[in-house]
């Protein structure tokens, strides 16, 4: 019963901290958008909280960030990407081979 019920804590409060972070975040942008830019470019107005918002979920289409990323680099792998795996695994002769290859395909002119 006691585990359940911080459960259904966890549940209830991880939206409220979403929330609040959004809010902080455009917030935030807001403020630095009204602090630099009009001051640096007199032509840039002010932005409301709402625009601030707005801003910052174009950005987060645009860009993609705000991701909980896991892995190497964002990328999902697991112990590094998957050609230095199969790099460890190769023999000399064979990293020198494809040392070779590589640099006859990228061109030493």
């Amino acid at each position: 019963m006691n585990s359940e019920f911080k459960h259904k804590r966890r549940f209830f409060f991880f939206p409220l901290i979403a929330a609040a972070f959004i809010l902080g975040a455009g917030y935030a942008v807001m403020f630095l958008w009204n602090t630099i830019l009009p001051s640096v470019i007199p032509a840039v107005g002010t932005l409301t909280y709402i625009q601030a918002i707005g801003l910052l979920i174009l950005c987060r289409i645009l860009f993609g960030g705000f991701k909980a990323r896991g892995g190497y680099g964002g990328n999902g792998y697991r112990g590094g990407p998957p050609w230095r795996q199969k790099m460890m695994n190769m023999s000399e002769e064979e990293r020198e081979k494809f040392k070779n290859e590589w640099k006859e395909r990228c061109g030493r002119k």
